[in-house]
This record gives structure tokens, sequence and C-alpha cells, in this order.
């Protein structure tokens, strides 16, 4: 099985425009790809994990990744998948951004002797002559088929501005910048990024002719994966001082029963045949695979030291929880709102406080924590799929636990 077949088959690749040219390239280990990020925190978080772990696949079977910083593209906002404009960054927060990412990126992409590169898109866009864009790169797109797209007709009812307009023609001159520069020959991205690629991909071909070797592929879970890295409380980082080990484990030992296979097969490295033979697994099985999940992937960030701490911290928790006799509260459909309930209600309701003034109370003061993880957020609030099997263990203070379940 070659590298493709292995994308496909762990359910990574949505779309691509030459499929067979795409198979040969990276099966070979021909490719010189690029994949973009959005500098506007000083840490990755899970919802970037996708890409980092293909960007590592696609390295060890002998492909070329190139890691673009969108230092450019920042200062005038992205409007796919969004319905606000963004705020615009200062180059020096872009730079201090840029090196934190560097710095976590290497855990997944070896940057040595040039077998990565990690460039920003400020370098050539900053420079760009008004009147050279216009006649050189603008002539090449249509505003009818740029209005059609998907990212703009998101906006296009609250107001989209021209600066934001802009994007997409940035975002494919970004691609022709590189195949010219480093030779990139392949783009990855994800679904809400699908129209903005296939704008670079024809902006290639038609200043350097048809047959110039420029392919798009999308991939699956993009948006999916941007949502992994929102909790009801906040992101969930990969970098230790935002997110802890324990709580990065913690984050993903609770993943939905529905979605942790899924997990495993995209996100992890473990083989096919292995995750093939979890695919039948059921009941008290998932909560082995939420801990495999969890291993895995604190592992690839944290190091196995940090992954063995957690997972011990993990289940010495559920065991102090068992050792306690903890009390249960069983939950039902009531008890929910549009399938959720927050996390005032469960402290009432579990009796850990009497009313929800002392639950803001204690959430506010920093003495209530939800499988591990401490709750910062009196809005934070739990669906169902977390609520069933073994549910959610709350605890208030040092010694009062409490298990809510439905």
């Amino acid at each position: 099985m070659g590298i493709y077949e292995e994308l496909q088959a762990r359910g990574l690749i949505a779309q691509v425009t030459d499929e067979e040219e795409i198979r040969e390239l990276i099966n070979n280990g021909k490719a010189t790809f690029y994949i973009g990020f959005d500098p506007t925190a000083d840490s990755l978080h899970v919802g970037h994990f996708m890409a980092l772990c293909l960007m590592k696949r696609l390295q060890e079977a002998g492909n070329k990744p190139i890691a673009l910083i969108g230092g450019g593209t920042a200062m005038i906002g992205d409007p796919s998948g969004r319905t606000d404009m963004r705020q615009m960054m200062t180059t020096e927060t872009i730079a201090h951004n840029c090196e934190c990412f560097k710095k976590q990126m290497s855990r997944f992409i070896d940057f040595s002797d040039g077998k990565a590169l990690m460039v920003n898109n400020a370098d050539w866009l900053l420079d760009l002559n008004y009147i050279e864009v216009l006649r050189d790169v603008g002539a090449h797109f249509s505003v009818n088929r740029m209005l059609a797209a998907e990212c703009y007709k998101q906006r296009l009812e609250r107001g989209l501005s021209f600066l934001e307009f802009n994007y997409m023609i940035m975002q494919s001159y970004d691609f022709y910048a590189l195949y010219e520069k480093y030779g990139c020959n392949l783009q990855f991205g994800g679904d809400d990024q699908w129209s903005n690629m296939l704008g670079g991909t024809e902006l290639i071909r038609r200043k350097l002719g048809k047959n110039a070797c420029a392919m798009t592929i999308t991939l699956l879970l993009n948006s999916e994966g941007k949502k992994m890295g929102k909790t009801q409380s906040g992101a969930v980082w990969l970098d230790p001082e935002k997110t802890s080990p324990f709580d990065f484990y913690q984050y993903w030992r609770n993943v939905a029963d529905a979605d942790v296979l899924k997990c495993i097969r995209m996100l992890t490295f473990l083989p096919l045949e292995e995750i093939d033979r979890m695919d039948s697994w059921e009941g008290a099985q998932l909560n082995t695979a939420k801990e495999i999940l969890a291993y895995e992937l604190t592992k690839l960030v944290h190091g196995e030291e940090e992954a063995e701490k957690a997972k011990a911290s993990a289940r010495a928790l559920f065991s102090q929880g068992a050792a306690l006799e903890m009390p249960e509260t069983k939950l039902s459909e009531e008890d929910l709102t549009d399938g959720a309930i927050d996390i005032l209600t469960l402290l009432v309701k579990s009796s850990l406080v009497p009313s929800k003034a002392e639950a803001r109370r204690a959430v506010q003061q920093g003495g209530v924590s939800a499988n591990g993880e401490k709750v910062i957020d009196i809005r934070q609030s739990f669906g169902k799929e977390i609520l069933t099997g073994d549910g959610i263990i709350l605890k208030k203070g040092k010694k009062n636990f409490h298990r809510i379940l439905m």
C-alpha cells in the first residue's frame, strides 16, 4: 500500500484535481507540498492535528513539506468559514507566533538539512505592487466565479469588504510564488479552502501553461478538525503552558464514542491492521480505545514520559473515585436543553453545592473539575455523548467526588 492509498484508507482524502498524477507524486516521494497555518495565536491547537500528522506521514514517505505561515494574509483576514472580519495583527506579533509554531511543528516535522521548510507569505505579498497584481494576477480571475464560491456566499448577506474579497487572490498567489521559488507542486487544505485552492492551481496553469505541475487535494476532516480545537471552555493547545499534558490527555480520553475510532484512524500512527481490528469494538472496549487515542496523541505532542504520567494520573483519578464509593446521579432526557447540560446545573443536581450561586462561586474560584480538567467557564456545558458510558466525574475541592451519567 502506497502513502496515497493509506491516506484514503484513513479517511483523509475528500477531493483531488488530478488523482493519478497526485498518486504518482506522493507514492514516489516526488511531491513538494504546502499547507497553510494562520498565525493568530502563539500556539497551535488540536484543530491543527490533522495537518501536522499529514505532513509527518508524507515526509516519512520521502516528500518535502512546506509549512506556510500566513503572515501577509493575516493582515487582511480570511472570510472562509467565518461570519465576521478577523482582527488585523502586527508584524511583531506574527513573527513571535511563527517562532512558537516552528518549535511545536518540530515534534512532527524534520526541518533539518532542508528536509522541510517554514516560509512566511509576508515575504512576497508585502512587496507586491498593486498595478502589477491587477495586471498579472487579477486578470486571471472571474468576479462572477469568485462570488459563487461558498466562502464568499456566506459573507455576502452580512457584508464582505473589498479587503477580504482579495483573500482568494492572495492565497492563489501563494501557490504560484511557492511553485516559482521552491518547486512546490502540490497543495493540501481543508474542504472550506477548496475554492481558494482551485484558484491557485488555475493561476499557475494560466500563467505557465496547461502542463505546469500544480495540483490540489482537500482533507475530509478539516472543518471537523478545526472544531476539535475548541471545547466548551476554550481551546486545547499544544503548548503545555496553555494546556497541561494531563488536560490534553483528558480531552482525548473524553471524546464521544462515535468519534474515537475515527480519530484513531485519522490522527494516530498505529498500523491500519491494528485499527481495523478495533472496528468491531463496542461498550467497555470503546473506553480502552479512548485510552489508546489519548496516550498516542499525548506521546506525539508531549513525549512518552508525559504521556505515561497523564495516563497514570487519569487512572488514579478514576480509581480514587471508585475507592470513595462515589455517589452517582443519573440524568434523563428532560434534564438536557438542546442535548446538553451546563456545569452550574450539574453541580446543583449532584448536591455538591446547594444553589447555582454557590456553583458559580466554586467555578470562579477554581475549585471545580470535570474528568480531571479544571472548569474555568461558568457557561461550560456537556453533551449527551459525554454523559453516556462512564459519564462525568465532578470534583469540588479536594475530596468531594460525584459521577453524573445517563
